[in-house]
């Protein structure tokens, strides 16, 4: 699995990530690099509640986040 973090800087200097591959998935931080932490654990806990669901097939998975 590859998921793509976008971000911007805002008018009031906070930063947003959001992982274009979840819909919904975006999150503010104070910094670039805490924005991109914060999309990042969330991604994980969506994905995660997505196996324990039975929503996402269980295969070995590998995770990449790249920049966009």
């Amino acid at each position: 699995m590859q998921f793509t973090v976008e971000t911007e800087q805002e008018m009031d200097g906070r930063w947003i990530a959001e992982i274009a591959e979840i819909p919904g998935a975006l999150k503010y931080g104070g910094t670039k690099d805490q924005a991109i932490a914060h999309a990042e654990a969330l991604a994980l806990r969506v994905l995660a509640e997505r196996l324990e669901n039975g929503e996402q097939m269980v295969e070995p998975i590998h995770i990449n986040f790249a920049a966009a």
